[in-house]
């Protein structure tokens, strides 16, 4: 008898395991769906015609009073949109070229600016570093609404305005990187660096040799972070770049009209390849990076 109910108890937590369990994973799936089938309705209609898209999406261009359908898979499948958008648009190339160069100089930039002030700060206690570290922090919270003006009037100074160099100086010196590769420098033991002193190693040795390898995490979080952010650009190639022929990527999909609805689903495609590649290839530094940032000194 003892052992039949010893079994009941048994089943019973085994049963209200299995029932968290499932709970749980219907909650984290309902998210997990929301984010995958916006990407499955955009890969497929880039496979759509013209013809085809017309009938699903004609009652939102023509201000009509029916419901939106739509297919997973397309009736007849086509790459004719993007052959058009990769063969006979340069001006597509063009912007990607803009969305390449914008990012890639920002990222650079970064790491010759921030990442220097994040070892200084991380590693080198002065009276008043905490003070400026801490206005740093609130630095990073301003949004851009906040600083366009400003940031608009300096550059409209410097004749820097319509360039690729008001995108690009700003964000070098954004306080993001500091913040985030500061928490991957602060993770170095103290006494490793003091014993490396010891030693007779400079300060750009213990820099190049200890600091960059061992604070990667926080250091290539930022990278990623950064790149996702610059390769979307919005808002400030608006309001800085007013011809058309400097502006990302970013500002190519705004411009396409009811008649080019399946090159803006197959540009957003090819727009989404590079994140996502970055994504993957940065995930675990991502997450380290990330729980750097959140330790408590």
């Amino acid at each position: 008898m003892k052992a039949y109910k010893n079994k009941m108890i048994w089943f019973i937590k085994r049963g209200r395991k299995t029932l968290l369990k499932g709970c749980a994973f219907s909650l984290l799936l309902l998210p997990a769906i929301l984010v995958v089938v916006p990407l499955l309705l955009l890969l497929s209609g880039s496979l759509m015609d013209t013809w085809e898209l017309r009938g699903y999406l004609e009652s939102v261009f023509t201000e009509g009073n029916g419901f939106i359908s739509w297919k997973l898979i397309p009736d007849y499948p086509s790459f004719a949109n993007y052959k058009k958008l990769l063969f006979e648009t340069p001006q597509f190339f063009v912007l990607f070229w803009n969305s390449v160069k914008l990012s890639g100089c920002i990222l650079a930039g970064q790491l010759l600016a921030a990442v220097p002030a994040a070892w200084g700060f991380a590693v080198y206690q002065v009276k008043g570093s905490r003070a400026l570290f801490a206005l740093y922090v609130v630095l990073m919270l301003l949004p851009f609404q906040v600083t366009m003006l400003s940031s608009y009037l300096v550059l409209n100074k410097l004749a820097l305005l319509n360039t690729h160099q008001a995108i690009i100086l700003p964000a070098v010196f954004s306080t993001f990187p500091v913040f985030l590769s500061y928490g991957g420098f602060r993770s170095i033991p103290s006494q490793m660096l003091e014993a490396a002193r010891m030693d007779g190693a400079g300060e750009f040795t213990i820099f190049v040799r200890l600091g960059l390898p061992l604070g990667k995490s926080g250091l290539l979080s930022a990278m990623v972070l950064g790149f996702l952010e610059y390769w979307n650009l919005m808002e400030q190639p608006m309001a800085f770049l007013e011809e058309k022929a400097l502006w990302p990527l970013s500002l190519y999909l705004p411009e396409i009209s009811w008649g080019q609805a399946g090159y803006a689903f197959c540009a957003s495609v090819i727009m989404l390849i590079p994140a996502v590649f970055v994504f993957v290839l940065g995930q675990d530094y991502l997450e380290q990076g990330i729980i750097y940032s959140g330790l408590k000194e």
